[in-house]
């Protein structure tokens, strides 16, 4: 699926995880996702799909303990995947934003592959503690996203404009950064877009 473009292939083992990535930017939205959460999926599949990416995932982790570990295992696997793919991130526009709305919730994202990681979310106020069967932690949604900031080095800022429930807010979510970032991975130049010369981490 994967193919010789901008891709990035990361494996990681723990005592409590085993997550395999692998993701092509310049893909065809095309998503094969097995994590053992079923909403997990379905919001990864939504970021590969409206991300333009290519994207797999296998995961196995210690879902009887909780899901924390797994959910955050792959948000640092795609972060590193990603990190790889875009490489020295030359040429890409970088900065990018997207208002997504699904129904009653409204999600606006704004992001920069700027190699300096920070992740911020603001009116994040599900109802419920999960959802699906087993269930997706919602207090684990945003812990993905920072931890595949901190390892792509990528700033962003998620907020809330209006939630009308749990489950429309939160896919409205992935599709709004999946936007967001299909925007700022676009090769549009031949520079690398940054006064400092680089965009590397470190």
């Amino acid at each position: 699926m994967v193919g010789m473009g901008r891709t990035g292939s990361i494996r990681r083992e723990t005592e409590e995880t085993r997550v395999r990535v692998r993701v092509d930017l310049d893909g065809s939205g095309v998503a094969d996702v097995e994590t053992g959460l079923p909403f997990f999926d379905h919001l990864l599949e939504q970021l590969a799909v409206h991300g333009g990416l290519d994207l797999e995932v296998r995961a196995e982790g210690d879902l009887e303990v909780d899901d924390h570990h797994l959910v955050e295992d792959v948000g640092i696997c795609l972060g590193r995947a990603l990190d790889e793919a875009l490489g020295d991130r030359r040429g890409i526009r970088r900065m990018a934003w997207s208002a997504v709305p699904m129904d009653g919730s409204l999600v606006l994202c704004a992001l920069d592959l700027s190699g300096r990681a920070y992740f911020r979310v603001s009116g994040f106020r599900p109802s419920r503690p999960g959802i699906g069967e087993p269930p997706l932690s919602l207090e684990n949604v945003p812990h993905f996203w920072r931890s595949l900031c901190e390892h792509s080095g990528t700033t962003m800022h998620v907020e809330f404009r209006a939630w009308d429930n749990d489950h429309h807010a939160v896919e409205a979510m992935f599709k709004a950064v999946a936007r967001a970032l299909r925007e700022a991975v676009e090769v549009v130049g031949e520079s690398v877009p940054s006064t400092k010369g680089r965009l590397r981490r470190g």
